[in-house]
């Protein structure tokens, strides 16, 4: 087998080095070191709708970056390989606010009919629908909060949640 036939054979998906590169970067992340790294790939056809991101931040008291990925494509644990989910994972922030905790989390295309939120002691979970756009995230919570205690709003798919002690 030549080189270039090995290499093909290797790659599963398109969206292998994406994820790879990620992970990599969190891992890189977490020690402190920097990562400059280019990645191309190509479905076999057009017809693929994959959303693959992150978002870094540095928060205050704390040295290291947290990256936060998002979006559609996912790996299979057990084959690892790479497949677009039909769920996206949205972006989610989290602040911790003198009276309140407030969680942000963007879903184009969704309004606050679309969007079903729960709490189970300090999970949080988000889950939205509308047409062929579906979302769903588990959030961990500093602490346990009630579902009564929420004040939920959205606007322009950005939804809000302030969650009351």
């Amino acid at each position: 087998m030549t080189r270039p036939e090995k290499e093909k054979k290797q790659s599963k998906s398109p969206f292998d080095g994406v994820l790879t590169f990620l992970e990599k970067l969190g891992e890189l992340a977490e020690k402190g070191e920097q990562l400059s790294k280019t990645i191309s790939f190509e479905g076999k056809d057009n017809n693929i709708k994959g959303v693959y991101g992150f978002s870094m931040k540095m928060g205050l008291g704390s040295d290291k970056p947290e990256v936060q990925p998002f979006g559609n494509i996912r790996k299979d644990e057990k084959s690892g390989e790479s497949f677009v989910h039909e769920v996206r994972e949205p972006l989610v922030d989290i602040f911790e606010e003198k009276d309140h905790i407030l969680v942000v989390a963007e879903m184009p295309g969704t309004s606050l009919e679309d969007i079903k939120v729960n709490v189970h002691e300090d999970l949080l979970e988000i889950d939205a629908s509308k047409g062929d756009k579906k979302y769903k995230k588990e959030v961990l919570l500093p602490r346990s909060f009630s579902r009564e205690k929420m004040k939920i709003s959205c606007n322009n798919g950005i939804l809000e949640i302030k969650c009351m002690p």
